[in-house]
């Protein structure tokens, strides 16, 4: 059937004209997507429609769509953690017949998307998406702020060194400590923004975005699914430790139950001087009128105390759903997705490209103010679970991280003591461990 698939030419008079709907999280990068699609409706014929949940419900909504075998959706932009379940549950169609025929090679799309977005099992040659969205955790900062001279010079006189984007996390935190309840231009402001939801997968995302960097490591690379040592090892406590430390020092009031967009009021506002965020919110700040151009910054994730740099995989591909009564024309929708000038103009639009040709051309470095902290975060990159499990597992790192570093329960050891329990026992009843 996929070498039928793969025959189909756009814009032909053999093409039938079919009505395809695309699913994804409702937020910037989807409007830009709405924007580029048009282009792919003048050439197919096909007419495109859009089904776009917010991030706090997307999950649950599309998850239950693939689950009940729904139709809504013939294409879906999933996240990273669902191609393992979507793989082994048969509700993504397995892609690799159609890029042999279609001269759609893996190689060409920058490796970490490829594993993060693509590949079940991790690091097989076996494609259930096209890579679509590159994302990952980095940091914004009030670069006008930095810049002030008064701040310069008693910056230096406090720690004997520049205020300046910081190499280590421990550096990070003397910053967000240095503006914690400062008054600037007769407002007060706070240190850091940070990942701190609860319900769905925020404050996972911010946790391992600092426990990469101090040695976490989900399991014993010479013994699967084994975690005792690995995921509770002493960095790791060191690393749950220095997050709670930042969270108890330096974030604003009220900041118990925040995520991505709670982070883009908290910096657009003028409230923070640092803020952890997805790369997607970028583009935004560069033209927002408060804190757009000069005055925001841009750096990747700084070095645990052992000189580890690493940050959380975001970003999704896209993916043809099994379920679908129209999966021959999705399919031309993504051989269209998948050519080079069309990721270049999914760049200029504010879509984050994971196509070689577009983030290695010599222009790319310096075509925004954040395309460099892009490419250096893209670099760094490590991805939460992928198992078919993914939910039980997130659910229960939301509880133990958020129990611990917000609510105060316990200590850190405890949390990932408690955490490694949890996984155990949700893969030991899939007989993994």
């Amino acid at each position: 059937m996929l070498a039928a698939m793969a025959s189909i030419a756009m814009g032909t008079s053999a093409a039938r004209a079919t009505d395809l709907t695309l699913c994804w999280a409702a937020w910037d990068p989807a409007n830009a997507l709405v924007e580029l699609s048009k282009e792919y409706e003048a050439q197919s014929g096909n007419t495109m429609h859009f089904e776009f949940v917010p991030w706090t419900s997307f999950a649950d909504r599309m998850l239950n769509e693939l689950n009940s075998g729904g139709k809504l959706c013939d294409l879906m932009i999933g996240d990273s953690q669902w191609i393992g379940g979507a793989a082994e549950n048969g509700q993504y169609i397995k892609l690799n017949d159609f890029f042999d025929a279609n001269g759609i090679k893996m190689d060409d799309f920058i490796p970490a998307t490829v594993v993060g977005y693509a590949e079940w099992p991790k690091n097989t040659p076996n494609y259930w998406a096209l890579p679509a969205f590159g994302d990952v955790v980095g940091w914004t900062y009030r670069k006008d702020w930095f810049n002030r001279p008064e701040l310069q010079a008693e910056f230096k006189a406090k720690y004997g060194r520049a205020l300046a984007v910081p190499k280590t996390f421990d550096e990070l935190k003397q910053i967000a400590e240095f503006f914690q309840n400062r008054d600037i231009d007769g407002k007060k402001v706070y240190g850091a923004s940070i990942y701190t939801e609860r319900g769905s997968e925020g404050i996972t995302m911010g946790v391992m975005d600092v426990l990469y960097s101090y040695g976490f490591k989900y399991e014993n690379p010479d013994k699967p699914y084994d975690m005792e040592g690995f995921v509770n090892s002493d960095n790791a406590v060191k690393g749950l430790e220095f997050y709670k430390s930042l969270y108890d020092c330096c974030v604003p009031p009220g900041s118990s139950n925040g995520y991505m967009g709670e982070g883009v009021d908290a910096f657009k506002s003028g409230q923070v001087a640092l803020q952890m965020n997805f790369a997607f919110t970028w583009p935004g700040f560069n033209t927002d009128a408060n804190v757009g151009g000069d005055r925001t910054g841009y750096f990747a994730n700084p070095a645990g105390p052992n000189g580890d740099k690493f940050a959380q995989l975001g970003g999704q591909g896209i993916s043809v759903v099994a379920a679908s009564d129209n999966k021959d024309a999705a399919l031309t929708y993504i051989k269209w997705f998948a050519q080079p000038s069309v990721q270049a103009k999914w760049w200029k639009l504010g879509g984050y490209s994971a196509l070689r040709a577009v983030v290695e051309d010599p222009g790319f470095a310096t075509s925004q103010p954040y395309a460099q902290t892009f490419l250096d975060s893209m670099a760094i990159v490590k991805d939460f679970w992928a198992e078919p499990s993914y939910a039980t597992l997130l659910q229960s790192s939301q509880k133990w991280f958020h129990d611990y570093v917000v609510a105060g329960h316990g200590t850190a050891k405890e949390a990932l003591d408690g955490l490694v329990a949890d996984w155990h026992a949700t893969f030991e009843e899939e007989g993994k461990y």
